[in-house]
């Protein structure tokens, strides 16, 4: 987040200095508002250009095996461009490498989901897949895996058609 502070500002300084060059140029021709307005506008463009690549930026750093299965879009009223282009915000990866099987249960797997934001710290949860019923479960306080490899204490909630977690998790079964 400093560096792309630095970056906007780096990008406002730019701005001005060019304005200024211009200006030492043609004499001292241009308005005494142009450098303040261009040095504003390059800092409003390099925050937009950040926002619109940190996604595709995050994502190609994601170490192997880490598998973006869903993204949000984001449209917000003070930043009317957003209605036109909406900008990725935040998005969830699934840890292939971390998918864990059980012999006994080839329908349910568990695997680590990663929560990541633009603005908001990465959070990871462990979550427990159905393959077969369509269905799955965080597991957090109180869950577990029983002697017989079912897990219990978990709170199971029906996935959606087409849920892209679940297929993510499920692919090759």
């Amino acid at each position: 987040m400093f560096l792309e502070l630095l970056g906007v500002i780096f990008a406002g300084v730019t701005g001005a200095l060019v304005v200024y060059a211009a200006n030492r140029a043609t004499g001292g021709r241009l308005p005494r508002w142009l450098m303040p307005a261009v040095a504003g506008l390059a800092m409003i463009g390099a925050t937009i250009s950040l926002e619109y690549s940190w996604y595709d930026r995050t994502a190609a750093a994601l170490p192997e095996g880490l598998v973006v299965a869903d993204t949000v879009e984001e449209r917000a009223v003070y930043r009317p461009w957003t209605y036109l282009v909406p900008y990725t915000d935040r998005f969830v990866a699934i840890d292939r490498t971390s998918l864990q099987t059980n012999p006994d249960r080839p329908g349910e797997r568990i695997a680590n989901i990663y929560f990541f934001g633009r603005w908001a710290p990465l959070r990871q949860v462990p979550v427990a897949f159905d393959c077969t019923q369509g269905r799955r479960a965080a597991l957090v306080e109180g869950a577990g895996i029983a002697a017989d490899g079912r897990i219990e204490g978990a709170d199971w909630t029906q996935a959606s058609p087409g849920d892209p977690l679940l297929a993510a998790a499920c692919a090759g079964t």
